[in-house]
């Protein structure tokens, strides 16, 4: 580290140390610094470095330490005034504030001395000819936070009042302060006015928004503003991520994923910051992070996960139940000692009144990744009123029910009657009943189970009821692959209850479920037939679902069971036509299939054949009969929807919904899907689908921060060999593009690197020379320049090997500008835009297409207007020499060469004519002719006056809203008046 030896080098280093990361690294040099400053023996370095360190412990954990270099400082004013420069004198008074709100962060300073603070404060800015607004704004945070409520508002009133002047906080931070006030007091929706412009980027400053977003979380779910919550949680954590001094506000980021059912994601944010836990220098920001943590760590334990391992201070392995006891401990001990400090009660009330908050949403999808560590409830047993046992005759007589009834939980029921009769002689009926259930919720492995409960009904006297056991056994064994062997078992149970349903011993009932288990084995034989037998096997399918319509259709009256049987086998049909190649036939066997379970009180069944009508109808190129599917299918699903189809269905609506460009709704049914996808376990497949397609939806609205936090999540789990490199690149392109708009240029360079170093293996090269033109627009403006003259050389190279003129010339361009930057680098320059000039030129000439060698002679207009904007740059200010005048005509020659191209394309590139004309006047002004900018900025003019009002939207790179008309006019009214005065 090079020694500090003079006043300049001091703040060469303290702007430095500026730009570092909060924390005690950048506090440490802050403290080196000053002591160079005293050994510079100038009175002004002193003052400014101590200004420096108390800055950079404001903005950290260590914000106790600004007291001792103040101190210092306000002695030097009162002995010296003249020492300090007028901007130092206002960072003084400035600091003020932060010394008064800094005190009362430290219960261990008496009430009365930040009173007399106060007072101190007051005076000070009276004398310095300050507005009492900034005290009035003081005053008020200390009655708030003693609890003195009417002080509180009488302060609030009279800072409102006051005149705003250069002592007052920025405009975002008296909005953040204004709206905690309102929240505080239960008003949430003015709050949230109040915050408005600050969440909407009106007002910002070096924390804001990041604590307007997390004060708005939980106002926003207490009026159920359920998708601004999430949007401002995903925003607003990744601000405070990296911010050391804003533990408050990540401590509401925090509790606001304990109050969603986002106790996971809670459980990470923990873990990304231990040293939140110990850190001591800001007591009010401990209290409430530790407040917080309490909240979640009972949620945790009230939801039965006490024994969880959970991250806490470091030194030793922590439960929720016991981190739970510490931390409470923790806030309520150090809510005591402001309360001692206070005279009151107000800061435990708060304290307590937080921790024991319950949650406002069940769960809040947030699209990032977080499984829910929370077991599904147990379903609740039936027991006998009297004695708490289970009712066994209820049990039965429940599950008789559900089965008649078809419902989807007769599995489960059965499977409590088979519970509660452990030990219990049952006649031979029942326990046929408890086998055929438990082996149908078996599947393949239940044949055996089948076969003993055809037994049991045989003995108990119902000898179709056994051959239907028979024939669900043969098709279980036929979903084991085994299906010759299963089409054998079946023709058995098959005669047999023909005669029996013939000399009337058997009902309807039991003769349509043999028959539609043998359709059903005839069915998977069609599927897994090779061409030779597939006519015969469609053939003999067809045949056997036709005699279960033939049995059940129109006869099945108030029996859903049978409704069942004439429902499904209208779906078999159109298995049989899709197989068959008839898709439109089909689709329509799969509608009258679903409706018919839909008619019989049986949604749920229709489900899958919704599913797979959607699938025909978007193959069909019918968007709207897929997309009513879709949505039939998950309304039939409802609650007994699993979350696996429930995950698909939505995340095919997002696709479809996102295909018209409806990116909001795609976004919510994205959304939806990576929620059940994680609730499902698919997080890291179907999981990790969803969030890059969510993050693409997010990303088309602009919302940049959002995307950007949901694709970052899926990344880690997408996969080559599970969703494809071209799903790797497209997430690392997107979150690329988020980064680049919120100025994160050198993160956006790298994931567009890495989205460049997988496509360079793709046959096709576009979509490589692409992410690496990127890259090198992000390089560049991170300031990296000799690695973004690199990226546009390779991406040059590409576009040259392609054929693609337009992106040869701007690498060219890109790359020209690039060297302008460097010393000495004007050479290079135009020599790389020279070369592009060539190149369109040649292009221009010997294309023989008219629309593509009119876009080429727009690339080339542009490109003489870019060499001619870079030659006037390379011109220092002030600089009037020969040499100078003749870059500036050099410089005026390529941009009268631009007008002229554009010129050549008419009302097209009208916007782009008149831009070059009005450069060429500027040139020619600040060579001396007045009266030739004159003309020109009187001929733009005129131009738009012959279009009577012409607003441009006809031409390609013209604005429709009239938005370059306007800011042409001003341009040329403006140079005008310029040259009017000299």
């Amino acid at each position: 580290m090079s020694e500090i030896t003079d006043f300049d080098a001091l703040r060469r280093a303290m702007a430095e140390n500026s730009e570092q990361p909060e924390g005690p690294a950048r506090n440490a040099r802050a403290e080196e610094l000053l002591t160079a400053a005293e050994k510079l023996n100038v009175p002004l370095a002193v003052i400014e470095a101590l200004g420096h360190q108390l800055k950079v412990y404001n903005y950290s954990s260590e914000k106790a330490r600004v007291f001792v270099p103040f101190a210092r400082l306000l002695r030097m004013w009162d002995e010296r005034p003249e020492d300090f420069d007028e901007y130092e004198t206002h960072s003084l008074h400035w600091v003020f504030k932060w010394v008064s709100s800094g005190m009362l962060d430290q219960p261990h300073i008496p009430l009365a001395s930040i009173e007399k603070w106060l007072g101190e404060m007051e005076h000070r800015y009276r004398l310095a000819g300050y507005s009492e607004r900034a005290v009035r704004s003081a005053e008020h945070s200390v009655a708030a936070h003693v609890g003195d409520l009417a002080r509180a508002e009488r302060a609030y009133a009279a800072w409102l009042a006051a005149d705003r002047d250069s002592m007052a906080d920025c405009h975002a931070c008296e909005l953040h302060g204004q709206g905690w006030w309102q929240a505080e007091q239960g008003r949430d929706a003015q709050a949230l006015e109040l915050w408005r412009p600050v969440l909407e980027g009106e007002y910002a400053c070096a924390h804001e928004p990041h604590a307007a977003l997390a004060s708005s979380l939980v106002p926003l779910l207490r009026l159920g503003r359920l998708d601004e919550a999430r949007a401002n949680h995903l925003r607003g954590f990744r601000l405070v991520r990296a911010t050391e001094s804003m533990r408050g506000a990540y401590a509401e980021h925090v509790e606001f994923c304990a109050l969603t059912g986002n106790e996971a994601r809670a459980l990470e944010l923990l873990a990304e910051r231990p040293a939140y836990f110990t850190d001591d220098g800001q007591p009010q920001s401990k209290l409430d992070f530790m407040s917080v943590v309490a909240l979640l760590m009972d949620r945790l334990t009230g939801l039965g996960l006490g024994d969880r391992q959970v991250p806490g201070p470091a030194g030793r392995e922590w439960t929720a139940g016991e981190l739970a006891t510490h931390a409470r401990a923790e806030a309520l001990a150090l809510a005591a000692r402001f309360d001692e400090r206070n005279g009151t009660t107000y800061v435990s009330e708060r304290a307590r009144a937080r921790m024991e908050q319950r949650p406002l949403v069940e769960r809040l999808p947030l699209g990032v990744r977080s499984v829910r560590p929370v077991p599904p409830p147990a379903p609740p047993k039936v027991t006998g009123a009297a004695t708490g046992q289970p009712d066994l005759p209820a049990l039965l007589a429940e599950a008789r029910r559900l089965s008649d009834n078809l419902r989807p939980d007769a599995v489960e029921a059965w499977a409590a009657v088979a519970e509660a009769a452990e030990g219990v002689e049952l006649d031979p009926r029942d326990r046929a009943e408890m086998a055929d259930h438990e082996a149908m919720g078996l599947g393949p492995e239940g044949a055996a189970l089948f076969e003993r409960a055809a037994k049991l009904y045989a003995a108990a006297g119902d000898p179709g009821e056994a051959l239907a056991a028979r024939a669900r056994a043969a098709y279980v064994r036929a979903l084991g692959g085994d299906v010759e062997a299963a089409l054998a078992a079946v023709s058995g149970p098959y005669d047999k209850i023909l005669a029996l349903y013939a000399a009337g011993d058997t009902g309807i009932r039991q003769t349509a479920s043999v028959l539609m288990g043998r359709a059903r084995i005839l069915m998977r034989r069609a599927h897994e037939a090779g061409d030779r037998r597939a006519g015969e096997g469609l053939a003999e399918a067809e045949a056997a679902v036709r005699e279960v319509l033939a049995l059940v259709d129109g006869r099945a009256g108030e029996d859903v069971r049978l409704a069942a049987r004439a429902a499904e086998a209208q779906a078999m049909l159109a298995e049989l036509a899709g197989l068959a190649g008839d898709l439109e036939t089909s689709a329509g066997l799969f509608a009258r299939g679903a409706a018919a379970f839909v008619a019989a009180g049986l949604p749920w069944f229709a489900v899958e054949y919704e599913a797979r009508l959607a699938s025909l109808a978007h193959h069909l190129g019918d968007m709207a009969e897929a997309e009513r599917a879709l949505r039939a299918a998950l309304e039939h699903g409802g609650a007994q929807l699993e979350a696996p189809g429930r995950a698909q269905l939505h995340l095919q609506l997002a696709e479809l919904t996102g295909g018209r460009g409806e990116a909001v709704e795609a976004a919510r049914h994205a959304l939806e899907a990576v929620h059940w996808a994680d609730e499902a376990g698919e997080s890291a497949t179907l999981g990790a689908w969803a969030r890059q397609q969510l993050g693409g939806f997010l990303l088309r609205q602009g919302r940049w921060a959002e995307a950007a936090e949901v694709l970052e999540s899926a990344l880690p789990d997408l996969t080559a060999e599970t969703h494809g490199d071209g799903a790797i690149v497209q997430a690392q392109w997107w979150l690329g593009d988020c980064l680049s708009e919120l100025g994160e240029h050198r993160a956006a360079a790298e994931r567009r690197l890495q989205a460049a170093e997988i496509a360079r293996h793709w046959p096709e090269q576009h979509d490589h020379a692409t992410l690496a033109h990127l890259a090198g627009e992000s390089l560049g403006q991170a300031g990296l320049a000799d690695e973004a003259d690199r990226a546009y050389a390779r991406a040059g190279d590409l576009w040259r090997e392609l054929g693609n003129v337009h992106g040869l010339i701007r690498s060219l361009r890109a790359r020209a500008w690039l060297a302008l930057r460097a010393q000495d680098g004007l050479a290079q320059a135009r020599a790389l835009m020279a070369e592009a000039v060539r190149e369109g030129e040649a292009a221009r000439d010997t294309t023989a297409d008219a629309e593509s060698r009119q876009r080429l002679v727009a690339e080339l207009g542009h490109t003489y207007r870019q060499f001619g904007d870079l030659l006037a740059r390379s011109v220092s200010d002030g600089t009037d020499d020969a040499p100078a005048r003749a870059v500036f005509e050099e410089s005026l020659s390529q941009v009268l060469r631009a007008a002229e191209v554009f010129a050549s394309l008419g009302d097209a590139a009208l916007h782009s004519r008149t831009g070059a004309e009005l450069a060429a006047g500027r040139l020619e002004a600040d060579l001396g002719r007045p009266a030739d900018a004159a003309a020109r900025a009187r001929a733009v003019l005129a131009t738009y006056d012959r279009y009577g009002g012409y607003d441009g939207s006809e031409t390609d790179d013209g604005d429709g809203d009239g938005e370059a008309v306007r800011a042409r006019r001003a341009e040329a009214e403006q140079m005008l008046r310029l040259v009017a005065e000299g």
